[in-house]
């Protein structure tokens, strides 16, 4: 079992939900973050002032897959928040070792 994290763009999710249906994946987490990449934020200006937004706000999805669905559910999310832009996000996949499903006491994959 995988852990997939994607930070990708708010305006971005419902496509990116509609991928993850679309692959049989309707759960899923979402987390409003704030951060930066490489790009270290944005110059804007505001009224003839410029400043630095540093920490731009992103949305952090995370769903838990069974091992052979990781490469098309990384190529969906990918496709789907896609615009060609500086901040489009990153993706991440991490070994996740246990999942249990709580109202039933389902464990591993049974619980995904």
């Amino acid at each position: 079992m995988k852990k997939i994290e994607a930070i990708i763009r708010a305006e971005c999710v419902d496509r990116v939900r509609r991928a993850l249906e679309d692959l049989s994946y309707p759960g899923l987490t979402l987390t409003e973050v704030k951060g930066h990449g490489k790009q270290k934020g944005l110059r804007q200006q505001w009224r003839g002032t410029e400043y630095l937004v540093d920490l731009l706000p992103k949305v952090k999805l995370e769903v838990a897959a069974v091992d052979q669905d990781v490469p098309q559910l990384i190529r969906g999310i990918a496709d789907a928040a896609h615009t060609g832009n500086i901040g489009d996000g990153k993706i991440f996949v991490t070994p996740l070792e246990e999942a249990v499903r709580i109202r039933t006491g389902e464990r591993g994959e049974e619980a995904i």
